[in-house]
């Protein structure tokens, strides 16, 4: 399921309002039973391996690579370069060689075991791995030189992949752009040929993954800006080209493992059924209170691909879609392939392995498809591993969701707590046995109220409660 993102911007003297909510977000946190600081010995044995890890001989270091990430990242996972190839393309994708640096069975493997994943908190995150590595000598950072594990893959004219290859590498990430800089640069036509080719690639595989029934969810940033007078507004950043492009290069690796790894009859694949029809009848409730027209026939996928993310409605109908993209799972098998291999929102079969840096399971994956390219055994602890890594995830992704949702909830009673007593224009987008479920028309914001109504009805509801420490709010239709 895809995963909100919040940014908190609190005043530069936070009112009281904002230290609730920095207090809840710490709350929370505990109450999920989220780490917190990294045991001594997991520090000593990480700091330890920055300066010994176990590198490739191959080098790809001519090769300029480029990293795309927000600006303020430094666990930098992914590095690209794209070139033509024929009618083609070549893309080169490097990704961090995790396991250059963890040691099977060590302080810094059991630790990762036990996170799971980096959980994004709108104040802080909760790294999977300690800065000495993941944002330190496994990040792709730029003008260094690292280890990774490379994807060389071949691409027709229309953007199909026709061969692909993995090997592990050094490599040098030549310069670091954010997605603002990339669009701009392409839009503007000064930008550098790769980038200009990432356009050109990520349109063509957003072309294939229509033609597939593929849906795809790029979620936004919902920002949360405190006013300066104790009052919060919540919107939502529209999404850009580029960041649909680059995410394209990732779902273009993820399918190019998965189909690795059934050849191989060995892997963990990323599979997830076809929405729920419940889901489906709220989403499209959620699609009216919006004001949105969804036609009749239309699938969810292409629906989807008609929201203008510049309108904060339409963003706000991208943020409701998660549910949609529910009962993803992690499907391991070792010589008998799976009978139900498929990922229904990429519409192929898919595998996680471009995050090492921030989820668990992309190490391992990394392994099993660097073995399988060169015709060689499985190590044995990347293939013990299998079997129990779909726990570790689900429960990781349990502890990830909770905080997600209890962190939306606060910041939303947040804004509303500048509301109290208002009465507010709403839709109801579902029902249930403890009353309705609405969509404020002029706020970002999805809540229960109590009162009786159908799905679809115009309402009108009043904010009774919003308490930030709790996350708690009250509306009633009136």
């Amino acid at each position: 399921m895809p995963s909100r993102h919040i940014v908190f911007h609190p005043a530069p003297a936070p009112g009281d309002v904002a230290q609730a909510l920095t207090a809840r977000f710490e709350d929370i946190r505990r109450e999920a039973k989220l780490p917190d600081a990294f045991p001594p010995d997991v520090v000593a044995e990480a700091a330890a391996a920055a300066g010994a890890a176990r590198l490739p001989e191959r080098d790809e270091t001519a090769v300029p690579f480029v990293t795309i990430d927000p600006p303020s990242s430094m666990d930098l996972d992914q590095a690209m370069h794209i070139e033509g190839a024929g009618d083609g393309f070549r893309v080169r994708y490097a990704i961090a060689d995790v396991p250059a640096f963890v040691r099977a069975g060590g302080a810094v493997d059991s630790e990762a075991r036990r996170r799971g994943q980096t959980v994004y908190c709108p104040d802080e995150r909760v790294l999977l791995h300690p800065k000495e590595l993941s944002e330190g000598a496994a990040s792709l950072l730029p003008d260094q030189v690292r280890p990774a594990f490379v994807w060389d893959i071949t691409l027709d004219a229309d953007g199909e992949g026709t061969a692909v290859e993995v090997f592990r590498a050094m490599v040098r990430s030549v310069r670091r752009y954010d997605y603002a800089e990339v669009q701009k640069g392409v839009d503007a036509g000064t930008a550098e040929e790769v980038l200009l080719l990432l356009k050109e690639v990520g349109e063509k595989r957003i072309a294939l993954e229509r033609k597939r029934g593929g849906a795809s969810l790029p979620m936004p940033e919902q920002e949360v800006q405190e006013d300066g007078s104790g009052g919060f507004t919540i919107s939502f950043r529209p999404l850009l080209a580029a960041e649909d492009w680059n995410a394209q290069i990732s779902l273009l690796t993820g399918m190019g493992a998965a189909d690795l790894m059934l050849r191989g009859k060995i892997g963990i694949l990323r599979t997830m059924p076809t929405p729920d029809q419940r889901d489906l009848s709220r989403f499209r409730h959620q699609a009216a209170a919006a004001g949105v027209p969804w036609p009749k026939g239309l699938a969810y996928g292409e629906f989807l691909r008609t929201l203008d993310r510049a309108d904060p409605r339409h963003l706000a109908l991208i943020h409701e879609a998660t549910t949609l993209f529910r009962g993803a799972g992690y499907t391991p098998f070792d010589g008998t392939v799976p009978d139900q291999p498929d990922h229904a929102a990429v519409a192929k079969p898919y595998a996680h392995v471009t995050a090492p840096l921030r989820r668990l399971v992309d190490r391992f994956g990394l392994v099993v498809c660097e073995a399988l390219s060169a015709g060689i055994d499985v190590p044995a602890w990347a293939r013990e591993a299998l079997a129990a890594l779909p726990e570790v995830m689900a429960a990781s992704d349990r502890r990830a969701g909770q905080v997600e949702r209890a962190c939306t909830d606060a910041v939303e009673a947040a804004e509303l707590a500048g509301h109290l007593g208002a009465v507010l224009d709403a839709v109801v987008v579902d029902v249930n046995g403890k009353g309705v479920v609405v969509q404020l028309i002029d706020l970002a914001i999805v809540a229960k109220a109590a009162g009786t109504a159908r799905p679809g009805d115009s309402v009108r509801v009043r904010v009774e409660t919003a308490d930030v420490s709790t996350g708690d709010v009250g509306l009633t239709v009136v």
